[in-house]
This record gives structure tokens, sequence and C-alpha cells, in this order.
């Protein structure tokens, strides 16, 4: 029973993995579609008055315009995180795990597809970013931008609240020991069993 569930809940976390990534991955692409298609380059639209722009630029570098002078490393980079994520993806047995190399997946491969495939040519493409936040952000950037920074903020969640890959955390026993028999008489009670004072009695 136990390592059927454990294969239930590794298919359930790898298909919602897959599912955001493809998401994310989509809508990066899409929106870059027609940023290119119906922007100028430098062109900047207001959306919502100064809260919200479309502004049209290449990034030859990374996130947030960083290392512009470096695109071949990022390429590289983005490559080698991809490869680790496929072949660590089998491990993950938790929906929040899922979540986070699911958005950092989709994320890194949208903006690698731009450094394959987007002028001036293969491996050192410039990014499409359009999306601009002065009042919060003095840089511009796309979609994939913005799941790889929001995988990396529900990552340190995780790890800090000490969530395994499986779903669970830690228990503390009581300083006292208490905890530690009263978890124990709870989980026999749970699968059916006596608890202690009972077994005392007989």
């Amino acid at each position: 029973m136990a390592a059927e569930r454990r294969t239930r809940l590794g298919v359930t976390a790898l298909l919602i993995l897959v599912g955001v990534a493809i998401t994310v991955y989509a809508v990066d692409q899409v929106s870059k579609y027609f940023v290119v298609t119906t922007l100028a380059e430098g062109e900047t639209v207001q959306v919502i008055g100064d809260v919200l722009h479309w502004q049209f630029v290449r990034n030859p570098g990374a996130a947030f315009s960083f290392a512009s002078g470096m695109t071949w490393v990022f390429t590289i980079l983005a490559a080698g995180v991809i490869t680790f994520i496929i072949w660590f993806a089998r491990r993950i047995r938790s929906v929040a795990w899922a979540l986070v190399f699911g958005l950092l997946l989709g994320g890194v491969l949208g903006n690698l597809t731009d450094r394959l495939l987007r002028e001036p040519g293969f491996g050192i493409g410039h990014v499409i970013d359009f999306i601009s936040t002065p009042w919060m952000l003095p840089a511009i950037y796309n979609v994939a931008d913005i799941a790889i920074v929001s995988s990396m903020i529900l990552f340190m969640i995780l790890t800090i609240r000490g969530i395994g890959l499986d779903g669970s955390r830690p228990v503390k026993p009581a300083e006292d020991g208490t905890g530690s028999a009263e978890a124990d008489t709870a989980g026999r009670d749970a699968r059916g069993g006596a608890p202690a004072e009972l077994a005392r009695e007989s």
C-alpha cells in the first residue's frame, strides 16, 4: 500500500510539474509573439497609468538585464537546469515542490527558446522583455522571469518550513518527552491499534 501511494503521489506531482511548465512556457511565448508583432522595439505603452507599462526591449543577459555580455553562459546554464529538473522530477511527491520545479522549468525553457532561436544567432539570441513596473522595479522583464522568481520564493518558503520533497515536515518532540508518547499513541489509534493504557491494564 505504501509503495502504491508513493507511486500515485509521484505520478500526480509529475503531472502537475509538467502542466505548470507547459502553461508557463505557452503564456510566455504567446505574450512575446504578441509584443514582437504589435510593438516597435523601444516602444512604450501605458497599460495601467504609471503602474504597468509594455516596453519592448531585447535583452542579451539574464533576468532583469543582468550580465548582458554573457548570453552564451546563460544558455549553457539554462540547458543544465532543464536537464537537472528532468532527472530530479521522479523524486518529487509533493504538489508544492511540483509547483516550484514546474514554474522553474517553464520559465527557463521560455528564455532558453529565445536564446536559441532569436537574433542575433543560435545560443546567443536576445530574450524578449516587455513588462515594466517602474514603481516596483527599475527593470523590464517577461512572464518567464516572473515564473523563475516565483519558483525561488516558493523554494525558500518550503525550505524554511522544512517541507520535504514528499510533503512531510519534521515532527519536533516535546521537551518533557510527552509529545512523542502522545504522537505514538495517536498513531496507533489511527491505525486501529490499542492505546498504551489498555495494553497496561491487560
